[in-house]
């Protein structure tokens, strides 16, 4: 029968200041801190949306509510139209992501696998293209949407997505350039031509990428205030945004700050859930494409 293997006093004492290293427990204290204070807006928020109007102003505000107003999350669909609000930032949001998915992979292929001539300055001159200020190509954008007819429209809100964007063909170029020439040099031994390899090839190996591309279009697009603002100017075709904006607008006397928390806890739920979804796709992307 074998017996259990004891220790001697110096191996327990060198266990015994292993559990004590300062260095970690500073670590630790300064992770439990910084975490705090990261949470810290995001429980307020919470915790102001569901205080009554009467304890919003009061000073100094109150960490948790006196008593807890449920209801304002009822009251925020009769005060907005905000169904309808939530409804089109999807479509407007979830349509753009896929015109970027589609038009920066495309692209991005293209820039990655083909060293035609020339390839390495259109490239240079896509990416100075995100140097350019929106403000600079906004009234330009505005007069040709115009003629077209597409004021009042969510087509300027969608329709440019599917052009690419400098810095997403950037990102997936990036991965597409480290997938190995074999696998491609097979695929064209099997009869598939470039559009094929693009799509039964390059885009499966590629999720990481496109996941962490899906996300940072959702969360531009969902959160985007300027361009609804430009182009829309019916209340039904209103994003959320631009509906949240309006509850600080000269129609309420004193702006309905604990409405406005409501909303904005509730227009956090598509960026959360998408970001669980694909939380593990994404950090991936992050570090095989090199993002900081």
């Amino acid at each position: 029968m074998s017996t259990l293997p004891t220790l001697s006093p110096q191996t327990k004492g060198t266990r015994r200041r292993r559990k004590v290293e300062p260095v970690k427990i500073f670590s630790f204290i300064t992770l439990v801190v910084t975490t705090f204070l990261m949470l810290l807006p995001l429980f307020f928020m919470v915790s102001t949306s569901l205080k009554s109007k009467r304890e919003m102003l009061k000073f100094p505000p109150t960490f948790l509510p006196e008593s807890w107003q449920w209801s304002n999350y009822t009251e925020i669909f009769d005060t907005l139209q905000f169904g309808t609000l939530y409804k089109n930032s999807l479509i407007i949001a979830g349509l753009s992501v896929v015109g970027t998915l589609i038009s920066s992979a495309l692209v991005a292929y293209g820039f990655a696998r083909f060293r035609g001539k020339g390839n390495q300055l259109w490239f240079i001159l896509l990416l100075s293209t995100m140097m350019l200020p929106y403000p600079a190509i906004m009234i330009p954008q505005f007069v040709l949407f115009s003629q077209m007819n597409w004021i009042d429209t969510f087509l300027p809100l969608i329709v440019p997505a599917f052009f690419g964007s400098a810095y997403n063909i950037f990102l997936l170029r990036q991965f597409f350039s480290t997938l190995p020439e074999e696998l491609f040099d097979a695929g064209r031994i099997d009869g598939c031509g470039e559009i094929r390899m693009w799509a039964t090839i390059a885009l499966p190996l590629s999720k990481p990428a496109l996941a962490t591309v899906a996300i940072f279009a959702f969360i531009y697009n969902w959160n985007d205030l300027l361009t609804p603002v430009l182009y829309l100017s019916s209340s039904e075709k209103f994003t959320l945004p631009v509906g949240m904006a309006s509850l600080t607008s000269s129609r309420f006397r004193i702006p309905p700050w604990h409405l406005l928390m409501v909303a904005s806890v509730l227009a956090m739920v598509p960026i959360v859930t998408l970001f669980a979804v694909a939380q593990k796709q994404f950090v991936e992307g992050i570090v095989l494409t090199g993002i900081k």
